[in-house]
């Protein structure tokens, strides 16, 4: 069984976080996905997510394509968790291309193009106006 493990905020769970979460699972068998903690968020973004992390967890185990979810709550963790969790292989979105390349040598790291035009911070400029 080939384990994937991947890593993201998905607060205003939309197409393009289906799309990353339906790829990642077609390339192994068991998907495990680490949610950024609501402190982790406030720390690299400088501000909350709009839903808490355990409402985004919630959301998150209940999409179909997902095995196992848990709270991400350090950037720099990102070795420990792929080792903790056994993945074989580590899958983020094409915008962070190179910056896991270190971890190739405990899984395979994959990046997969993003879903061009949608991100939250686009949904939420455009609620805005």
């Amino acid at each position: 069984m080939r384990r994937v493990i991947t890593f993201g905020t998905f607060d205003l769970f939309h197409y393009g976080h289906l799309q990353i979460l339906r790829r990642a699972k077609e390339i192994g068998d068991f998907l495990i996905v680490g949610i950024s903690s609501d402190s982790l968020n406030f720390s690299k973004k400088g501000r909350y997510p709009i839903y808490t992390q355990m409402e985004r967890k919630s959301i998150i185990e209940a999409c179909k394509y997902v095995d196992y979810v848990f709270y991400e709550e350090s950037l720099e963790l990102k070795r420990q968790y792929c080792l903790e969790y056994k993945a074989d292989i580590l899958v983020m979105g094409d915008d962070w291309t190179g910056c896991f390349d270190n971890l190739s040598d405990i899984c395979e790291v994959i990046y997969i193009p993003r879903t061009p035009s949608i991100s939250t911070t686009q949904i939420i400029e455009k609620i805005r106006i």
